[in-house]
């Protein structure tokens, strides 16, 4: 544009439109008039419901508020009170047992075993990716508590028919080890009765306690890390067989470290977590090793494992390492737990190591023995029970079987629990009085009829198992063939209080009958002393306390509290009387009632026992090592049929004996050696069914009989000193 001069027009800009197309005014709209009559649309409704909404979200607001706030200080509050993480690790309200056999190594445990202390860093990964995967694959992401598994746990629980918190509960890893500390209450005797009480009370699952279980448990998120969570959970949890922790675990089963267990022992380890009693290797190997199985699935799935190691895990799944396999000698560990005090062993509250007699290749040989008989020569279902006991001279106990389950803890036990009539095995100690007193082996004494009038029962006449009487014999002959008259008519010759008192002190000390039945093993004993008198017999003469513990000490110290050497006790008879002994019963095992106990190349003595109506059937013989006895019988008294104790007790002691002796050397039995059997000369024995028997008769004829017991230990150390021989 261009000025013109000082008249210039103001600038105006050029018309954008025409004329027609200018934009005219609008015109302002009237307010409608409303209906008379009528009230605006949900104008007091909406006002309301607005008010309602307000309210309700300043009571949730402040309500979340205040919760926060408690939440955040009862977290806090819990927080200051935990302990570091390193007191929690053994929380054991009792300690362990663990006992080793006569060699040292370990063959079984009692009590609550803890191995000692792990960390997540020094188990095998393997193991620490096993519980991960069980137990809480969320576990390094949440902060103690699952809103999402608890809303699961809840869905499944009401789809199953049962309650909100019955069944699934949705635990964290770290709840579950807020359950373990019992959400830091401890163990209190005072309050509950047991440690199974304590412990069922802190698996409560009321809201209430769910509450204070989330609290705590993020209280420990707060206090601790995660892998000292893992590290306390790992330590405390109850893996089956007493294991607590899965050191102890590991050890248990495996006989390793848990920083050495692979991937399929690590699956099994983590397989226990479930349900440990029932998923315990040594209790089922099979369904321990299927369980195993699922959790090799779920490290899978998780991309822990591989394919290919997944598949060779289930190729080759974990094994019992051999301790646990054989889980040896339960009866024997039983009875030593009672050994010694019961703060040291059943009650104890540190971790004890017991050395024991225990032999365990003797025990597999005893065990064999009574499966192959039970197997081979007992009819197929058949409820007898059996037990055997084998100890060494002077009273060390080296196998135990106290019934015909093998593999068992806490078992009634037949070999020291049961008293039994001992029959004729009580015959020996007759015998040992007679021959201590003057009386020798091929002393002659009459089998015939006799009476013996008992004050208040009236008269008895006791009958030989065959009904027959066999007029003069030896004493050898008689033990030999278990003849009763004879045993009943020496014993009341020499006394029946002297035959109970050398009876009492080989041991037999339980209630022995007052009368002339006595003699016939009337009264009851447990098979532990029989074979603890027995031992008197092959040592010479002296009593013996039948014992299993050595030693025991408190782990990592190396003195014992408490030990023993040996169980030999007092001389009972002389030397000269236990040799002529043992040569009789030697004479039972060659001809006589038990001849099924006989061992190839290998010396051997003993006497049968079978008590009325075959209630109890025993052999109760020696070698030059080794002494066993074995007993047979029902436990409701049920009599045996067809059995006596020269059968089947005489084949179980000869299969124990002859795998005991497989791999050693037997040496000569400690007896005397006669030129000739021992008979009476000039006498013809004739046997007879309920007559007299033949040219003599009478009581017994011994040239020594005069000779008092006082004299006979005076010459027998007179004899000791100066050289001479008895």
């Amino acid at each position: 544009m261009v000025r013109q001069g000082n008249g210039d027009k103001k600038l105006v800009a050029e018309r954008r439109y025409a004329a027609d197309s200018r934009k005219k005014p609008q015109k302002t709209r009237k307010p409608r008039k409303k209906p008379a009559g009528r009230k605006p649309a949900g104008g007091p409704i909406r006002r309301l419901w607005r008010f309602l909404m307000r309210l309700i979200w300043v009571i949730v607001s402040r309500t979340a508020l205040a919760g926060a706030v408690v939440l955040g200080a009862a977290v806090f509050y819990i927080y200051t009170t935990l302990p570091h993480y390193g007191d929690l690790l053994d929380g054991r309200a009792r300690g362990s047992v663990t006992m080793l056999d006569r060699s040292g190594e370990v063959y079984a445990w009692r009590g609550e075993q803890f191995g000692g202390q792990i960390t997540a860093d020094t188990v095998s990964p393997h193991l620490k990716d096993a519980i991960i995967a069980t137990e809480d694959k969320r576990f390094y992401r949440h902060f103690g508590v699952s809103p999402r598994g608890i809303a699961s746990a809840v869905r499944i629980n009401l789809s199953e028919g049962r309650g909100p918190l019955s069944g699934h509960g949705g635990s964290t890893l770290t709840q579950q080890t807020a359950k373990l500390l019992c959400l830091g209450v401890p163990f209190d005797p005072k309050k509950w009765e047991s440690q199974t009480e304590y412990e069922s009370d802190c698996r409560q699952t009321t809201m209430a306690r769910k509450i204070k279980e989330m609290v705590y448990s993020m209280a420990m998120e707060v206090a601790y890390t995660k892998d000292e969570i893992l590290a306390i959970y790992m330590n405390r949890v109850y893996l089956g067989a007493g294991a607590n922790g899965f050191e102890a675990a590991a050890q248990r089963y495996f006989g390793k470290s848990a920083a050495q267990v692979n991937i399929a022992e690590s699956a099994m380890l983590a397989g226990l977590l479930t349900a440990p009693s029932r998923y315990a290797p040594t209790s089922d190997l099979k369904r321990s090793q299927e369980r195993a199985g699922i959790v090799l699935l779920l490290m899978n799935q998780q991309g822990m494992i591989t394919d290919a190691q997944r598949a060779e895990a289930k190729a080759s799944p974990a094994q019992l390492s051999e301790t646990a396999e054989k889980r040896a000698g339960g009866y024997f560990a039983d009875w030593v737990m009672g050994a010694g005090p019961d703060f040291l062993t059943r009650d104890t509250t540190e971790d004890v190591i017991i050395e024991t007699t225990f032999d365990q290749s003797i025990q597999n040989a005893a065990e064999e023995a009574l499966v192959w008989v039970f197997e081979n020569k007992v009819r197929a279902g058949s409820e007898a029970q059996a037990a055997i006991v084998v100890m060494s001279a002077d009273g060390a106990v080296r196998a135990m079987v106290g019934g015909r389950k093998l593999k068992v803890s806490g078992a009634f036990n037949r070999a020291t629990q049961a008293n039994r009539q001992a029959g004729s095995a009580f015959k020996p100690f007759v015998y040992a009085a007679a021959l201590d007193m003057g009386y020798r082996y091929d002393s002659a004494i009459v089998d015939e009829p006799i009476t013996v009038n008992i004050p208040g029962s009236g008269a008895w006449e006791p009958q030989n198992y065959d009904r027959s009487f066999h007029g003069a014999v030896t004493l050898t002959e008689a033990l030999k063939h278990s003849y009763n008259i004879p045993a009943v008519k020496l014993a009341m010759d020499v006394g029946l209080e002297n035959v109970r008192t050398v009876a009492e002190m080989f041991g037999l000390d339980s209630d022995l009958a007052q009368g002339p039945a006595l003699a016939l093993g009337a009264s009851e004993t447990t098979l532990l002393d029989l074979t603890g008198a027995y031992a008197g017999i092959l040592n010479g003469g002296s009593s013996v306390t039948p014992y299993g513990l050595k030693s025991l000490r408190i782990k990592g110290d190396t003195d014992a509290i408490m030990g023993q050497d040996g169980g030999l006790g007092e001389r009972v008879i002389t030397p000269d009387a236990a040799q002529q002994l043992i040569y009789m019963m030697y004479n039972v095992v060659q001809s006589g009632t038990g001849t099924r106990a006989r061992l190839d190349g290998i010396e051997s003595a003993g006497k049968t026992g079978t008590t009325q109506a075959a209630r109890d059937a025993w052999f109760m013989g020696f070698t030059s090592d080794y002494v066993a006895g074995v007993w047979m019988g029902y436990d409701d008294n049920t009599p045996l049929t067809g059995v006596t104790g020269g059968g089947l007790p005489a084949q179980i002691w000869h299969e124990t004996m002859a795998r005991v002796y497989a791999n050693r050397e037997a040496g000569p039995l400690p007896m005397i050696r006669p030129a000739t059997p021992p008979r009476i000369p000039g006498t013809t024995t004739t046997a007879q069914s309920g007559g007299q028997s033949g040219a003599q008769t009478g009581t017994t004829q011994n040239t020594n009989r005069g000779q008092s017991k006082t004299e006979k230990v005076l010459i027998d150390i007179l004899n000791q000193i100066f050289g001479g021989k008895n």
